[in-house]
């Protein structure tokens, strides 16, 4: 008997080695926490995870760091996120690409539904549709209208194939039941420049990216493409309201975590992320850079995603799109 004992003995000393021992969230942070931004620093997502970050930062009393890893589509930090340790010490700051990408890129060596753990959402911005301040389109219906009289004839500018314009784009087309042509460019600031121009009809566009040119009235807003008006554009329609009802087009963020992170440290980073964005200060510095705040739980921030991959993901197979 003493003999099984002792064997049973080593074997549970084994296995208690063996296995991981259980993730508390209230030791939960010991140390630096890294939120990879995977595009280069200056844009959109990379503003949202800084003001986020340090936010968090103050909360959790250790330091966040954010790296920019940018690169083929922002598939090169998301992957280096789906690769890390789930131990809640590299966060990715998500935006649309985990929900678009691996319809664009069949070949991904990661899936953004199987190997992330969703944490908070933290808001969106409604994609506006502009033209030029002289452009005869006073109404977002005027448009459908003359591109439906002469199909073809309007074409719309984007940041590239695959991005968000260009997504919403086609989605705007199937839902008006209009031809466009998309005039693709290699980044949004010679888009809008041509836009400007005139040398373009319209642009579906993050309204970060062109709120200076609608104040100072170089270009005019026709819709958000949203349910509800932005509050930084109150006088500006829902694309509902404009004539085209259910259309929702947006850009958004969100932290996620490698998959298998343990339940109790996103539950805790949920909190803690929550907990700042109802911190006014940092919920004006948000929505100073253009961010309707929506915070969401894990469960309800994966259901979002969901929701997403699958609508963009038909967008892309329908329209036939493919990355430059």
């Amino acid at each position: 008997m003493r003999i099984v004992n002792s064997i049973a003995a080593a074997a549970a000393s084994v296995l208690a080695v063996a296995l991981p021992l259980p993730a508390h969230a209230d030791d939960y942070p010991t140390k630096p926490i890294h939120i990879v931004v995977p595009f280069a620093a200056g844009g959109a997502v990379d503003a949202v995870a800084r003001i986020v970050g340090q936010a968090l930062s103050d909360r959790v009393k250790q330091p966040v760091i954010v790296e920019n890893k940018p690169g083929a589509s922002s598939n090169i930090g998301m992957e280096a996120v789906a690769k890390a340790a789930p131990d809640g010490y590299t966060l990715l700051m998500a935006s649309n690409g985990i929900a678009t990408n691996n319809a664009l890129f069949p070949t991904l060596a990661f899936d953004g539904r199987r190997d992330f753990t969703p944490v908070a959402r933290i808001g969106y911005a409604p994609l506006v549709f502009v033209v030029p301040a002289n452009s005869p389109y006073k109404t977002l219906a005027a448009l459908i209208a003359d591109a439906k009289a002469n199909p073809g004839k309007l074409t719309y500018a984007t940041a590239g194939n695959g991005t968000s314009g260009h997504l919403a784009g086609e989605l705007f087309k199937s839902a008006a039941g209009i031809d466009a042509l998309h005039v693709p460019y290699k980044g949004g600031a010679p888009a809008i420049t041509d836009l400007l121009g005139e040398r373009i009809t319209f642009m579906p566009i993050n309204p970060i990216e062109v709120l200076p040119n609608i104040k100072a009235g170089k270009l005019r807003a026709l819709a958000v493409a949203s349910d509800r008006r932005a509050p930084y554009l109150p006088d500006v329609p829902t694309a509902g309201e404009a004539g085209l009802p259910g259309f929702d087009a947006l850009v958004w963020w969100g932290v996620v975590a490698p998959a298998k992170t343990p339940a109790p440290i996103v539950a805790r980073l949920n909190d803690e992320i929550v907990k700042s964005l109802r911190d006014p200060a940092v919920a004006k510095r948000l929505e100073e850079a253009g961010v309707v705040i929506t915070p969401q739980t894990p469960e309800q921030f994966g259901q979002f995603i969901a929701t997403q991959t699958d609508l963009w993901t038909r967008v892309v197979k329908s329209a036939g799109i493919k990355p430059d």
